[in-house]
């Protein structure tokens, strides 16, 4: 038996409610899970970990999930509301990775071990620094008129495209993180693949509102 449109919607937006559910719990888990591991202050290395996993798993995913109609925690408060709680966060999750970044450096220079020499530690670079350009890139939204050929629904959509790509990179960079020795050490069997979910659930979620962000863009120029 075929289901209505109006059925298909509600099942829809159902499945979008739940998985946005999934990713707030992730997003707050995944951290705690870390700190756990890493327990900060028993060493320099163990703030890297723990400062990477805020940045890029709680403080990014809850400043674009700020935007969900759905799933945003401040879905009754205007967008102008919203819009300022995104730059906090995203404001928070940049000094997180640059101070992540910074005492993973000091650490490796203090035991002579090479810079950004493995897959993850290029890759979380990239991210770093990436992420510094997309904060930067977002003071564009702020004075639209800097951009004098640009519309501000258009500066949105390549800000939104723009910070996917970044997000993603962190979530690439904390993937290839759970690959290193000191986590497979720790983390082993069922629960070492569980904590490697972790990001992919993250990343589905946001990706599936970044698209459904730019077909809404799109449905509404016919």
């Amino acid at each position: 038996m075929a289901l209505t449109a109006e059925t298909e919607s509600r099942l829809y937006r159902s499945l979008r409610v739940a998985a946005g559910a999934a990713a707030h719990l992730v997003a707050l888990g995944f951290p705690a899970a870390v700190a756990v591991l890493a327990r900060p202050g028993s060493s320099l290395f163990s703030w890297h970990p723990l400062l990477m996993a805020l940045a890029f798993s709680f403080l990014m995913t809850e400043a674009l999930l700020i935007f969900s109609p759905e799933t945003s925690l401040l879905r009754s408060f205007s967008r102008k509301v919203r819009v300022r709680v995104h730059w906090a966060l995203q404001l928070l999750a940049l000094l997180c990775a640059l101070l992540g970044l910074g005492i993973i450096t000091y650490n490796k220079h203090l035991n002579g071990k090479g810079h950004f020499v493995t897959w993850h530690g290029l890759t979380g670079l990239l991210a770093v620094l990436y992420t510094s350009g997309q904060c930067a890139g977002g003071v564009l939204l702020l004075y639209p008129k800097l951009m004098k050929n640009w519309t501000l629904a258009k500066l949105k959509l390549y800000h939104a495209t723009s910070g996917l790509v970044g997000y993603l990179l962190g979530c690439a960079s904390l993937m290839l993180g759970m690959c290193s020795l000191w986590f497979t050490t720790t983390v082993t069997g069922a629960s070492w693949y569980l904590a490697m979910l972790c990001p992919l659930v993250t990343s589905l979620v946001i990706m599936n509102q970044v698209s459904n962000a730019y077909l809404y863009r799109k449905r509404s120029q016919h």
